[in-house]
């Protein structure tokens, strides 16, 4: 196994897989941003998409296309079918309890992944989860899957994480599907994609070094236009539209 060092610092091999959600109030009217899109991402790169133009859940990589039957796509695009219902009926409570009304298009953001590190026998140790929502580009709303809570920094959200926090069937299942489910499937598609690597001559090290690199300036990149719409210098649209058109060219 090769090390890899950054900076002088040796380079943990840390894989992350994450889907995130977006759906908004009305239409925006601007080109590839959708009303509701929803895309899972290993280590950072687009495996699968779904929008709610197209209303099929489709793979984004080779060995997804490959390794994957039809029965998982047929009930992938069922699941983000209903996801894109839930989001309809939460985006309308959210703005009835904030009292906006629909001048102008609302935007609800949910992510939810795990990130983990590869051991020395190949298999992945749990690092962290992640279950988070957003509102107008706001935080709204997170779990924390190691004291089992929901974590709300606004007070629009206390209303909801007292309802969650009383419902104990849902912490369990969140953190258990962080914990288990989410690096069961992490570990598959980790397994698939080195081995589509191999078959391409590439070094999946190599490969896996390099993607976290470039994430991280993506990622950098991306926080400061982040940071420039909270100062009322960019627009929310433009932030979407840099993180869509971003994520399309990770193929």
């Amino acid at each position: 196994r090769r090390n890899f060092s950054l900076c002088g610092s040796a380079v943990r091999l840390i894989h992350s897989l994450r889907y995130i959600y977006t759906g908004f109030s009305k239409p925006v009217g601007l080109p590839g941003i959708h009303e509701f899109t929803a895309m899972g991402l290993l280590d950072n790169r687009m495996i699968d998409y779904f929008d709610s133009e197209h209303q099929v859940k489709v793979p984004k990589q080779d060995w997804m296309r490959e390794r994957l039957p039809a029965d998982y796509w047929e009930k992938g695009t069922q699941s983000r079918k209903s996801k894109q219902q839930w989001f309809n009926t939460s985006i309308g409570i959210l703005m009835e309890r904030m009292k906006q009304n629909n001048s102008a298009p609302h935007v609800l953001q949910y992510m939810v992944g795990c990130e983990a590190e590869t051991q020395p026998d190949g298999t992945l140790r749990f690092i962290r989860g992640f279950w988070m929502y957003n509102y107008d580009g706001n935080d709204f709303l997170s779990f924390d899957d190691k004291h089992g809570v929901w974590i709300a920094p606004t007070w629009e959200a206390a209303s909801t994480k007292r309802k969650w926090d009383h419902v104990q069937v849902m912490k369990e299942y969140a953190k258990g599907y962080l914990e288990y489910e989410c690096i069961d499937w992490l570990s598959k598609f980790v397994t698939y994609d080195m081995k589509q690597q191999e078959r391409s001559g590439g070094d999946p090290m190599i490969t896996a070094a390099v993607v976290g690199v470039l994430a991280v300036f993506v990622l950098a990149v991306a926080g400061c236009l982040v940071f420039l719409y909270k100062k009322g210098t960019l627009s929310k649209y433009s932030v979407l539209m840099y993180y869509h058109c971003s994520h399309h060219g990770l193929k």
